[in-house]
């Protein structure tokens, strides 16, 4: 039987986003491994570098590390750690990520000093982790796909219920989506995802595997400038502070860090970073 027009155009369009998944992640991790002080995290590596290097979890996402092509790295927590360590004279390991659950499991164990990824500070949140200074504001979208008229299978959040979304397990979108239910008064199902990362949930929505997916605004407008078929629009959050997680195992070094930060924060160039990556700064 032979396939038709459309059935043909999805399944290369799926091959396409499938493609472009791989080769984000092999740049990220070719261009960590070729950047001075980094190091590659091995599957199943337990036992933490020596000496004084920070070593840092990071997320790949254009709001943590993503590849600009070559050997360049960019996102806005790969600049500004890259800023502060400049500024502090401090050695750093970056061990690129794709599983937040897996990179906080890290940090509680003792192997991460820092987890860079997207991770709005709850209430929850601070229950499990240590968390630095916020470092920009943000708030979580719905990202699903326009229909072939033009419309959005969800108008509102009360358009929600009966559905399932897809989140990035480990982080607080799905208590978000949760409390989202309940004042809605109708069961939203989450599918908590423990292999992609919030940029790659985005590519699967748009190559209709994931039906919807809730990520932060910024990676998600981020990612919408290429795929117009693809709506963002719709916030499931208000506004909230974004932060970095610490390590709870050393005290002094998280202040050390967290004070590292906030000096930073003081300088031009942290304004800079902000508006360069279309950010908000915390609220002071």
């Amino acid at each position: 039987m032979m396939m038709s027009t459309s059935t043909r155009r999805l399944k290369n369009g799926r091959q396409t986003t499938y493609i472009v998944l791989l080769f984000i992640v092999v740049l990220a991790m070719i261009g960590l491994r070729r950047c001075s002080g980094t190091r590659p995290l091995t599957q199943g590596e337990e036992t933490r570098p020596g000496g004084d290097t920070i070593n840092v979890g990071i997320e790949y996402s254009p709001l943590a590390v993503m590849s600009l092509g070559g050997d360049s790295l960019g996102g806005f927590g790969y600049e500004m750690m890259q800023a502060i360590a400049r500024q502090e004279g401090l050695s750093v390991n970056y061990h690129p990520v794709v599983k937040l659950s897996k990179a906080l499991e890290l940090l509680d164990s003792g192997f991460f000093d820092i987890v860079i990824a997207e991770m709005p500070v709850t209430a929850e949140m601070r229950r499990r982790h240590r968390f630095s200074h916020p470092v920009f504001l943000d708030r979580q979208v719905l990202v699903q796909r326009i229909d072939s008229s033009g419309q959005n299978f969800v108008n509102s959040q009360l358009d929600l219920g009966g559905h399932t979304v897809t989140v990035v397990a480990g982080s607080s979108a799905a208590t978000r989506i949760a409390n989202l239910s309940r004042e809605i008064g109708d069961t939203i199902y989450v599918v908590a995802d423990s292999v992609h990362s919030p940029e790659q949930l985005f590519m699967l929505t748009a190559a209709r595997d994931v039906r919807m997916a809730v990520i932060n605004e910024s990676t998600a407008r981020s990612l919408a400038a290429d795929f117009p078929e693809v709506d963002v629009s719709k916030a499931v959050s208000f506004t909230q502070l974004q932060s970095w997680a610490l390590t709870q195992r050393n005290k002094a070094l998280a202040d050390s860090i967290d004070a590292a930060m906030q000096r930073f924060m003081s300088t031009p160039e942290y304004i800079g970073l902000l508006r360069r990556h279309h950010l908000d700064p915390p609220s002071r």
